[in-house]
C-alpha cells in the first residue's frame, strides 16, 4: 500500500507511539513526550490488535505514565496488520512523527521477512524515530539534549527531505550538524575490472561529492566527511566517532520480490540495528529498482 508522504517540518507536534504494551517497546514513549512537550503538542497512543484479541486496559494506564506527564494525550486501539494501521492513523491523526523501538533479529527474520518495526519505518508516511536500547541517549530528565546530529546522505531525491529535516532540527536545538557521503565499496571492484575508466569514474565522483557537500557548508554550518566503505558501518562508525545523539537518513522503499509489500534497503536497515544512538528515518517518494544501482526511477505518487 502507498501513503503520500507528509512534508518534514521540525518541531514535531503530534506523535504516534505505537505500542504493544511491553517493556521494550515501552523505550520509545518518553522520545513521543519530550517531542510532543518541546512543541507544546500531543501523543497519540496507538495499540492495533486482530479480531480476537481481548481489549486491553492498558492503553488507560499509559495515560498515567509519569512519562506523560503534562503532555496532552489520547488512545487509539484498532484492530488489522500493525504496519499498514499505524500507517493509516498517521494520516488520520496528522502525525508528523512515530517513535518505534526495533528489536533484534535472529538469522531467518532476516532472511525470509522484516521485523513489525521495520515494516513500519517502510510504510509510514512521516518520519519515523527508530529506537534501539541500549543506545546513547538524547533525552535526560523528559527534556530532548540534542548536541551532534550526523546526517547520512547520497544526494538522491530520496535523501532531500532528510537534509531539510535535520537541519530544521539542528537549527532549533543549538546542534552540531555533520552531513556524510559514503562511496561504496563496490567501486573499488570496479577499477579493479576496470582500470582506466574503474578509476576515471572513481576520480569524478570524489570531486562530485567534494562539491555536493561543499554547498551544505555554504547554506549552513555543517561538517562535511566523506568515507570510502560499505556505507552502513561507515556511517555506524562516523556515529561513534563524533558521539552523534541522532542519525538522520532518507528512506526510499523498493517493491518486495516476494509481493506488493514494501521493503527498506538492506543498508538503510543494518544502519537502524547497528547504530549507537537513534535513528531518525525521513521518507521520500516511492523507488523501483530490481537490482542495487546508481540510478533510482522515482514513481509518482497517486
Amino acid at each position: 500500500m502507498f501513503y503520500a508522504s507528509v512534508p518534514p517540518m521540525f518541531p514535531f507536534r503530534n506523535i504516534l507511539f505505537p505500542t504493544d504494551f511491553s517493556a521494550n517497546a515501552h523505550a520509545a514513549l518518553k522520545y513521543a513526550a519530550a517531542f510532543a512537550r518541546y512543541s507544546g503538542g500531543r501523543v497519540v497512543l496507538f495499540n492495533v490488535q486482530d479480531a480476537k484479541s481481548v481489549p486491553h486496559t492498558q492503553l488507560d494506564d499509559l495515560l498515567s505514565d509519569p512519562v506523560l506527564k503534562g503532555v496532552d494525550a489520547e488512545r487509539i486501539l484498532v484492530e488489522g496488520e500493525p504496519a499498514s494501521e499505524i500507517a493509516q492513523g498517521a494520516i488520520d491523526h496528522d502525525v508528523d512523527l512515530i517513535t518505534v523501538v526495533m528489536r533484534g533479529r535472529n538469522r531467518l527474520s532476516r532472511a525470509f521477512g522484516s521485523s513489525i518495526a521495520e515494516d513500519i519505518v517502510a510504510e509510514a508516511p512521516c518520519a519515523v524515530l527508530c529506537v534501539r536500547p541500549p543506545q546513547r541517549d538524547f533525552v535526560d530528565q523528559h527534556e530532548i539534549q540534542l548536541k551532534r546530529v550526523l546526517l547520512a546522505t547520497n544526494f538522491r531525491p530520496s535523501s532531500a527531505a532528510a537534509t531539510q529535516l535535520a537541519t530544521q532540527i539542528a537549527n532549533h536545538m543549538g546542534a552540531e550538524l555533520h552531513a556524510v557521503y559514503v562511496i561504496g565499496d563496490y567501486f573499488e571492484q570496479i577499477s579493479a575490472i576496470f582500470p582506466e575508466g574503474g578509476l576515471a569514474a572513481l576520480t569524478r565522483l570524489r570531486s562530485y561529492v567534494q562539491e555536493r557537500l561543499s554547498q551544505l557548508t555554504r547554506t549552513g554550518s555543517a561538517a562535511t566527511h566523506i568515507a570510502e566503505g560499505r556505507p552502513y558501518q561507515e556511517i555506524v562508525k562516523l556515529a561513534d566517532t563524533l558521539h552523534a545523539d541522532l542519525i538522520v537518513i532518507g528512506t526510499a522503499v523498493h517493491g518486495s520480490l516476494f509481493g506488493s509489500s514494501q521493503v527498506l534497503g538492506s543498508e538503510i536497515e543494518r544502519v537502524i540495528q547497528n547504530a549507537p544512538c537513534p535513528v531518525l528515518c525521513v521518507p521520500a517518494a516511492r523507488v523501483v529498482t530490481p537490482l542495487p544501482a546508481l540510478v533510482t526511477q522515482v514513481v509518482p505518487q497517486t
